[in-house]
């Protein structure tokens, strides 16, 4: 019996997506599913359009009912947000 998963290097929000970034700013997000992510690392936060804006760190992963709840700040603002996707 094995446990579904997935491994994500980038972390896409689809809805409730920061309306204003600020270095040093802690958010909160729920995705479905059980994600294996880096904690402590700088990685691409992109929006629902795979549009990069910032870096984000991960603080906290917790998994539950089927959920990862994922408590981040924001590391660094990129001067020009880009596509990660066409």
């Amino acid at each position: 019996m094995g446990m579904p998963c997935q491994v994500n290097s980038i972390l896409k929000l689809n809805q409730n997506y920061p309306a204003q970034l600020q270095v040093e700013e802690t958010h909160q997000a729920i995705k479905s599913g059980y994600r294996i992510m880096p904690i402590d690392v700088p990685i691409s936060l992109v929006d629902a359009n795979w549009v990069a804006h910032a870096d984000a760190v991960i603080d906290r992963l917790i998994w539950q009912q089927g959920e990862t709840h994922i408590t981040f700040r924001i590391h660094r603002i990129y001067a020009q947000p880009f596509s990660l996707k066409e």
